[in-house]
This record gives structure tokens, C-alpha cells and sequence, in this order.
């Protein structure tokens, strides 16, 4: 903002008046922006001190990562219709910055942002003195061509990360070239899907910085004029995409480059000798590709490198004692290789500015001098398939550590204790602690034990600890030691985690001491009685997870206090008594199968606007399915988002996601699922009636189960507008008539149940449906045609439209002849692969998370994903 006195002129005053009608500001950034007072001191605005002319427009959006979504919370950030052409008229603008914002297209015009930018380019000659545009990540802005850009000539920073460019792909290069001033260009996450691989050269003469992280290249032939720019080039990313072939040796020609991330591609061969004589490389990061080979030895001589990571490759041979002279190395990740040899201190001699350190490997050998003191203090540390290093001790600094596999012996125990307090992050995973932890005060602020064969009763926390995972161990006794007692100091704990123990009693009526929790799992455990009502208290709950125990009573109405729960999973227990009425809008998935609920669905159910999974299964329920399922509107809009349920925790200069897994069963197979599911599952009940029109509304629906219930009727030819369904099971009700032509039209359909009712006729020609073996027809005596035995007589006429609905069978709760089933379980043991996963394929997560990994890069000093790892791959024999 500027401090000089000259008022703003009048012209910009109105232009950006005029701008400011078509937004939304929910938090009141823009309440300065007012007529009676100077536009040079508006937020956001700032003017030459000479002129009054508005030269700068700054207004991005600080966001961090909602605590459970990979998409920042953006719900203050300025919205609404974006109609830049208005801002045409400020002549002398020199810096437009609304990056990180969730500006909208015009809906006349919502596929194409061209129009609204500028038309001609004597429409944009007022932007000519432009040198600085940031629109990045505004997902909802598409742009359909880049033409514009070329009118900008003075254009020296050039962001347009996370906006839709894909309708822009054969011209986006050259015209990027019609920037002579362009130093800095960032176009990560634009969905662009050609990168020009046969192109020599591209004249970008002035570039310094190329992002190209995260799109959809895909090449078998290296994109060479990327290597061929300017020798003045110091930073290359195209992480995140599917390149393929070698490294070129025109990489020889950047002897400027300092930062290369070629990081999550599929490039492979060895990694040549020429790799070492860049030498102003600092950061190099070849992370998940496929190079085999040794690792080059003259990389030794890259003496300005601060981070080496070439973490999972197919890497052999011994690790270089010439890294050892790599002073100025800050990090090194070298996990998930195939390297043999030793490793000892030779290979560390010189690293006295190291910080962070990642290796293992099974085939290595570990030869460390007993009396060794490192000339480094390590920040973290992670290893596997290694003893515990006598020199761990000496690391006063390390606030992250990780093992795994590992047969280490921490005797004594009372000395790691005490070493793992000073610790932010610990991770253990199977390395056979085999410790009591009834005795064990856990101070750290971050504890992920799993499978350590941890014994007796639950451990004691400081007000420090603010997630626990005490997953697939051996704890035995009642939870009320760690939930009553008498904490020195407040709790901040928001995540619990227990599941997979054999802990046994009364959930204790002590939650109103842990006011933070936003997770609770103690999932597989022997635990009884009921839920008490102090649970309710939990104002902040989002997860609760009391899956495969011998729970009983009612779900009490406590819970509705509970304002903010997404997830209630209560299946595997003993709970009776009517389905609760009362179950708050906010929640996402509801499951309560496999329990003692009675009584029929209540209607209230539908308003669960937001609900996603709905899975009543294996319970007393009887009557009617509601005809009011349309109100679950999540269900409905074509353009409803996709969940991924996970927890966000700051850890050390970074951020760690743990991932809930879904899990999908299908004939007895379990499938995990990185995104969640449509789902409703009212099997193994005793429903009639007949389904709903309602039902068929839901266009978002992906699995439908209404198996072993007394459902009657036909089945609607509105089944074919159920686009997204991937199952459906219907079998074992008392179903009639035809099968419907149109359910041969739904093309993702990969599993199909018919079986054990009462249709007749020809089966509808179409692959989709003569796809499917006979298991998925049979017990219907009327049926006939392929994939039947049973051929069709001139009687048997094809399926002909009908809105006529279904109805119901024989009650009959034998699984054997109903072979889906759908269920979630929700816990940590699925581990950091699941977040992978959904970063790669779900772009708007990709998106956020790596700018937000990109925006900790100068507090880091490293941009290494040694933090950011996933712990169950950590954990997994190679």
C-alpha cells in the first residue's frame, strides 16, 4: 500500500470499482475499496508516487490445507464472476497478482475465459506495460487458448498453475516464445498434454525458471529443447508427469542450472558420469523413476549440492564414498534402492551440514564404528532392515524419526524413552519393540506405532502429543488409564487411533478431558457396554470409528452435539433400537451394518444432504425404502466433489496426510479405494415395497446393494440412469418381469447380481449384460439367452420400456448365494500409499498439496520428500 499523498486517479478509482461489482468477499478484504476514500490506499492497491496512476494489484488468497481435505479451505478467499478485460483500462498496471482465489467464468461463457481477458490485441495494448501476472490456482478457470499472452511483450513472471489449459495444446510453446522478457514461467498442473518432444530448440531466451510439474505429458522421446534453452536457465521442474527414455546430455549446456526435479516420471537407464559436472547444481531430485545402474561417482564433485534425493529407482552397486565429500549436502534420500555393499562412516566423513538423511536397503551392510561421533547433527532420520546405530544417541537435534523393518534391539528401553521425548515425529513399524506400555510416558507430537508387538496396558500422554497411532499390537486392559488420567496441562490431541488391539472393559465416560479429538478409531478391539454420553462433548469430532467390537444399547443422542462429524462407523457391534433420527446434516458416511437395529428407515435420514455412503446392511429392518432419497443431494449434482478422507498434521517444516481407506467388497475380495464411493447398501434386511422412482435419481451412485430383503415389483427402465454404477446387487428379493433394456447402457457396471428372483424373458442383448457369467442370472427359472444355457423362445419378447417399479422375496439372510458385499473401514493402518495415490490421480489435490509443499521450500532450505514419504511402503519388505 502506498504511503505518498497523491490521490488515485479518478479513471483506475472507477476500472477498479467496476471490478469489484462482480465479486464476492466473504471475509471483507476488499471493505477498504470505498468511492469517498483514495484508491491508493485500498488493500490490495498501489500507486506511483508521482502520478497517482494505480501501477500494482495484488490480492492472492492465504490459504493452508483444511485439517480434512487435500483442497484448502478457501471459504474467505474472493469469488464470483472474474471479468479481467475490466482491468484493461488501467494503463500503467504493472503487477496483477488474484492468485489463489476461487474466481468463477462467467456462465454465459464457462468454458472459455478468452473473451473475457481481451478479444484483439488492440484490445490488450493497455497491458503492455504489464511485467508480472499471477491467476494460479483458480481451479474453475479454464482458458481455451493462450493468444492473449503474446500482447503482453514486457511480460517477465508468468503463473497460471492449476488452471485448465488443456483445450491448449499445440501452441501454448510457440507462443510463449513471444515473450522476450520472460525469465520466470510456472505452468504446473495445467493439464497440458504436449510438451513438443521432436522440438530442438525453443527461443526463450531470457528464462531463468521452467515449472512444468504435474501435467500430462506423456513422451517416450526426452523433450530435448527443454535442455537446450538459455545457459542462463537456473531452475527446471517437470515432476509429476510420464515422461520416459534417458537423461540427454544436452543437460551439459544449463551450466547455470541449479535446481533440477525430474522427480515421479518414468524415466530410466543409468545415470552417466556427465550428471556430475554441472556444477552449480544444489538441488537435484530424481524421486520414483526407473534408473538403474550405479550411482555415478563424480557426483562426489558437485560441490554446491545441497539435496540429493533418488529415492525408489532401481539403483545398485555401492553407495559412492565420494558423497562423503559433498560438504554442503543438507539432505539425502536414497531409500528404496537395490544397493549392496557396506555403509559406514567413510561414507559421511565431510557431511557436516547435513540435516536430513533416508536410506535402506535390504542387501546393504551396515559396518558403523560403535565409537563414532557423526560430524553432523541430523534434523531427521529414517531407516530400515538396520540395527539401532549406537551414534543415535549423539543426534540431539533430530526432531523426525522413522524405522522400520527392523530388528533392532532398544534395550534399554528407559534410555530410548527418554531420547525418542525430544523427538516431534516417531514412527516405528514392525520393528518388534516387544515393551510393556502401561509404564511408558509418550511426549512426542507426533507417535505412529504399528505392529511393534507392544504388550500390556495403554500408555500415558503429554499435553504435547497431538496424534496417536497405536495400530495392529498386542495391548491388552481397559482404556480408562489413558482417557481419566490426570494430564499435567491441557490435551491436544486430535487424533486416537487403537485399532487392531485386544483392549477389553467400557469405553470410560472421560471424553470431556480430550475436547480436541477430531479423530477416534478403536476399530478390532474386545471393548463393551455402550457409548457413553460424554462423547458427545467432542465438539470438534469429524471420525468416529468403533468398528468389529461388542459394543450394545442404542447410539446415544449425544452425539448430535457432534456437529461437525463427517464419518460414524459403528458395524460389527451389538446395537438394537431404532435408527437414530437424529444423526447430524453435516455427515458424509454412514454405516451401521451388521448390527441389531430395528424398526423401519426414518425419513429424516434424507435430509443427509452431504451423505456419500449410506449402508444400513445386515440388520432388522423392515418396511418401506423411503422416497425421499433425492434429498441426498450429494448424490444428485452432476459436479459433486469427491472426498478423500484424511488428516492434515504439521510436522517439522512440513505437512503430514494420513489417509483413512475405504474398502470395497466384491465376492468375498477386498479392494481399497482412494476416492470415496456412492454408496447404499440395504442388504440382509427384511424391507418390502417396492423401490423407489426416487432411488433412480441418484446419477452419482457407484455401488447399489438391496440383496436378501421382500422387495416386489418390476424393475424400472430408469435403472439406465444410474451412468455411474460400477455394482449392483439386487438378488435374493422377489423381483418380477423383464429386465430392462436400459440397464445394458451402463458402461461402467463391473459387477451385477440378479440372481434368486423372479424375472422372465430374454436377458437384453448387448455385451454389457452377456458379459456378466450365469451366477449373475440364476435362481430366475424364467429367464433365458445368453450367457443362459437356456435358449429363447418366439414367446420370449425383448425388454420394452417401463416406469414400473420393483418388488420384493423371500427373507434370506444365507451370504452364499449373495456374493457382495460393501463395507468401510476406516483407520490408519492404510497408510501414506493412499494419500499417494490420490495426489497423482486426483489433479485439484495435486494441486493444492504441491503448492503447499512448494510454499514451504524457503522455511525448509530443502524440498526433499523424505518427510512426505508413506509409511506403510516404508514399512514393506522390498
Amino acid at each position: 500500500m502506498s504511503n505518498s499523498k497523491v490521490l488515485c486517479n479518478h479513471k483506475d478509482m472507477t476500472t477498479l470499482l467496476d471490478f469489484k461489482q462482480g465479486i464476492i468477499d466473504p471475509s471483507g478484504s476488499l471493505s477498504s475499496w470505498l468511492a469517498k476514500q483514495d484508491c491508493c490506499q485500498w488493500k490490495g492497491v498501489q500507486c506511483n508516487n508521482i502520478t497517482g496512476r494505480v501501477i500494482e494489484l495484488n490480492l492472492p488468497c492465504h490459504t493452508v490445507p483444511s485439517t480434512f481435505s487435500y483442497i484448502d479451505d478457501k471459504s474467505h478467499c474472493l469469488t464470483g464472476e472474474i471479468h479481467l478485460s475490466t482491468l484493461l483500462d488501467i494503463e500503467f498496471l504493472n503487477y496483477l497478482n488474484l492468485s489463489n482465489n476461487d474466481f468463477k467464468i462467467p456462465q454465459y461463457n464457462y468454458y472459455s475465459m478468452h473473451s473475457h481477458i481481451c478479444d484483439n490485441s488492440k484490445e490488450c495494448g493497455n497491458f503492455s506495460m504489464l511485467n508480472y501476472l499471477d491467476l494460479s490456482y483458480n481451479y474453475d478457470l479454464l482458458v481455451d487458448n493462450l493468444n492473449w499472452i503474446s500482447n503482453f511483450s514486457s511480460l517477465q513472471y508468468l503463473d497460471l498453475s492449476g488452471i485448465d489449459l488443456h483445450k491448449e495444446t499445440n501452441h501454448w510453446l510457440r507462443l510463449m516464445t513471444l515473450l522476450p522478457s520472460l525469465s520466470e514461467l510456472y505452468l504446473s498442473g495445467c493439464q497440458l498434454g504436449n510438451i513438443y518432444p521432436s522440438l530442438q530448440y525453443a527461443n526463450i531466451t531470457s528464462l531463468k525458471v521452467l515449472d512444468f510439474s504435474d501435467n500430462d505429458f506423456v513422451s517416450t522421446q526426452f523433450p530435448i529443447w527443454v535442455f537446450n534453452l538459455s545457459s542462463d536457465i537456473s531452475h527446471i521442474d517437470l515432476s509429476l508427469n510420464f515422461l520416459h527414455g534417458q537423461l540427454p546430455k544436452t543437460l551439459l549446456n544449463l551450466q547455470s542450472l541449479s535446481f533440477l526435479d525430474l522427480s515421479i516420471n518414468n524415466l530410466d537407464g543409468p545415470l552417466s558420469d556427465w550428471l556430475g559436472q554441472i556444477q552449480q547444481l544444489k538441488y537435484l531430485n530424481l524421486y520414483h523413476n526407473s534408473f538403474s545402474g550405479s550411482i555415478p561417482t563424480n557426483l562426489g564433485n558437485l560441490s554446491s549440492l545441497t539435496s540429493l534425493d533418488l529415492n525408489s529407482n532401481n539403483l545398485d552397486g555401492d553407495l559412492p564414498e565420494s558423497l562423503g565429500n559433498l560438504f554442503n549436502l543438507e539432505g539425502l534420500n536414497i531409500l528404496d534402492n537395490l544397493l549392496t555393499g557396506n555403509i559406514s562412516e567413510r561414507n559421511f566423513h565431510s557431511l557436516s551440514n547435513l540435516k536430513e538423511l533416508s536410506f535402506s536397503s535390504p542387501t546393504l551392510t551396515y559396518d558403523f564404528d560403535p565409537k563414532w561421533n557423526p560430524p553432523f547433527q541430523l534434523e531427521v532420520l529414517q531407516f530400515r532392515f538396520l540395527g539401532l546405530p549406537t551414534w543415535l544417541y549423539t543426534q540431539t537435534s533430530l526432531k523426525v524419526l522413522t524405522i522400520g523393518n527392523s530388528m533392532a534391539s532398544f534395550e534399554p528401553l528407559d534410555k530410548f524413552w527418554k531420547f525418542a521425548a525430544q523427538l516431534e515425529f516417531l514412527s516405528l513399524g514392525n520393528v518388534s519393540i516387544n515393551a510393556d506400555m502401561s509404564n511408558v510416558l509418550l511426549n512426542s507430537k507426533v507417535v505412529w506405532l504399528e505392529a511393534d508387538n507392544l504388550r500390556g496396558g495403554v500408555p500415558q500422554l503429554s499435553p504435547n502429543v497431538t496424534f496417536l497411532t497405536l495400530y495392529y499390537d498386542s495391548l491388552s486392559g481397559p482404556l480408562s488409564p489413558l482417557l481419566c488420567q490426570n494430564m499435567n496441562g491441557e490435551s491436544n490431541l486430535k487424533l486416537l487411533d487403537i485399532g487392531s488391539n485386544m483392549l477389553s472393559g467400557e469405553i470410560p465416560d472421560c471424553w470431556m478431558n480430550w475436547k480436541s479429538l477430531l479423530y477416534v478409531g478403536l476399530e478390532g478391539n474386545n471393548l463393551t457396554g455402550k457409548i457413553p454420553p460424554s462423547i458427545g462433548t467432542l465438539s470438534n469430532l469429524i471420525v468416529l470409528n468403533l468398528v468389529n467390537n461388542k459394543l450394545f444399547g442404542e447410539v446415544p443422542i449425544s452425539l448430535l452435539n457432534c456437529k461437525n462429524l463427517w464419518i460414524l462407523n459403528l458395524s460389527g457391534n451389538k446395537f438394537s433400537g431404532t435408527l437414530p433420527k437424529w444423526i447430524g446434516q453435516s455427515v458424509k458416511v454412514l454405516i451401521l451394518r451388521s448390527n441389531q437395529f430395528s424398526g423401519s428407515i426414518p425419513t429424516e435420514i434424507c435430509q443427509l444432504h452431504w451423505l456419500k455412503i449410506l449402508d444400513f446392511a445386515k440388520n432388522r429392518l423392515l418396511g418401506p425404502i423411503p422416497d425421499c432419497l433425492h434429498n441426498m443431494t450429494s448424490m444428485i449434482s452432476k459436479y459433486a466433489s469427491i472426498d478423500e478422507f484424511f488428516i492434515t498434521i504439521p510436522i517439522w517444516k512440513t505437512i503430514q496426510m494420513f489417509r483413512f481407506g475405504l474398502t470395497l467388497y466384491t465376492k468375498g475380495t477386498e479392494f481399497s479405494y482412494v476416492n470415496s464411493m456412492y454408496v447404499i447398501d440395504l442388504s440382509n434386511n427384511s424391507l418390502s415395497g417396492m423401490m423407489p422412482s426416487e432411488l433412480f435419481s441418484l446419477a452419482r451412485l457407484q455401488s447399489l446393494n438391496l440383496s436378501h430383503n421382500q422387495l416386489t415389483g418390476m424393475l424400472s427402465q430408469e435403472i439406465g440412469n444410474l451412468k455411474q454404477l460400477e455394482s449392483l446387487d439386487i438378488s435374493s428379493n422377489q423381483l418380477s418381469g423383464q429386465i430392462p433394456q436400459s440397464l445394458s447402457s451402463l458402461t461402467f457396471l463391473g459387477a451385477l447380481n440378479l440372481s434368486f428372483n423372479n424375472f422372465m424373458g430374454k436377458i437384453p442383448s448387448g455385451t454389457q449384460l452377456q458379459g456378466f457369467t450365469n451366477l449373475s442370472y440364476m435362481g430366475n427359472p424364467e429367464l433365458c439367452g445368453p450367457p443362459l444355457s437356456k435358449p429363447c423362445g418366439p414367446q420370449d419378447e425383448e425388454p420394452h420400456n417401463s416406469a414400473t417399479q420393483v418388488g420384493g422375496g423371500d427373507d434370506d439372510d444365507d451370504d452364499d448365494k449373495s456374493w457382495f458385499y460393501m463395507g468401510l473401514g476406516i483407520g490408519f493402518a492404510t497408510g501414506f500409499w493412499g494419500v499417494l495415490g490420490t495426489i497423482l490421480f486426483n489433479r485439484k489435490c495435486r494441486h493444492a498439496y504441491f503448492r503447499f509443499l512448494g510454499q514451504l521450500h524457503e522455511m525448509m532450505m530443502l524440498k526433499m520428500n523424505s518427510i512426505s514419504w508413506h509409511l506403510r511402503n516404508f514399512y514393506r519388505d522390498n
